[in-house]
């Protein structure tokens, strides 16, 4: 079975906007390519992007080469090759159609999700914020990776907001990126 592993980049004191940074800008860029170069190891477990529409359509605006209109420093673009070449799932009520090397997810979550971690292949990957708590409700995330940056944002969204129950987790593995950041994986106790 394919494991779903979920990464997220986030503060010391929770904050999830992908926003929130220091005020440096030379210390912002080198956590930005520190965390980019970890991302692309860490999507190169995977085969698969399970994303929910606002993460799909904003990595979309960002990262989908053909039709990109932000510039991208030349350093970030490893990171998206990366995306732009990986097959795409998007879990959307609303939206009618997907491109991108994507397709829509509908219908139950938990058997949707299940049989996408039973077809062949490496491992799935998501990320974002409100898709996760869904998927960490039903007991779907095998691996979770908190990219930890050493920044206390003191506003924004948290990890995990709405959580009906507490995961136990156990450390697996960490890494300390160039940046101060630390990623840091865990897997659910069983």
């Amino acid at each position: 079975m394919r494991p779903l592993l979920y990464s997220i980049n986030v503060t010391l004191d929770g904050c999830v906007d992908h926003n929130a940074g220091s005020a440096d800008e030379a210390l912002r860029q080198e956590a930005l390519r520190a965390t980019h170069r970890h991302a692309i190891g860490s999507m190169g477990r995977a085969d698969g992007l399970l994303f929910g529409r606002v993460t799909y359509q904003m990595m979309e605006e960002a990262w989908r080469l053909e039709t990109r209109t932000i510039a991208m420093p030349d350093w970030t673009e490893p990171f998206a090759r990366t995306i732009d070449g990986m097959k795409k799932y998007v879990v959307s009520s609303t939206l009618d159609r997907v491109d991108w090397n994507a397709e829509l997810v509908r219908g139950d979550l938990a058997e949707a999700v299940q049989a996408l971690k039973q077809a062949r292949g490496k491992a799935l990957f998501t990320g974002g914020v409100r898709l996760p708590v869904a998927l960490a409700e039903l007991g779907l995330i095998d691996e979770y990776e908190f990219v930890v940056q050493p920044i206390i944002a003191g506003r924004g969204p948290s990890l995990f907001a709405g959580l009906s129950k507490a995961i136990d987790l156990k450390l697996v593995d960490r890494i300390d990126l160039s940046s101060g950041a630390v990623a840091l994986r865990y897997e659910p106790r069983k």
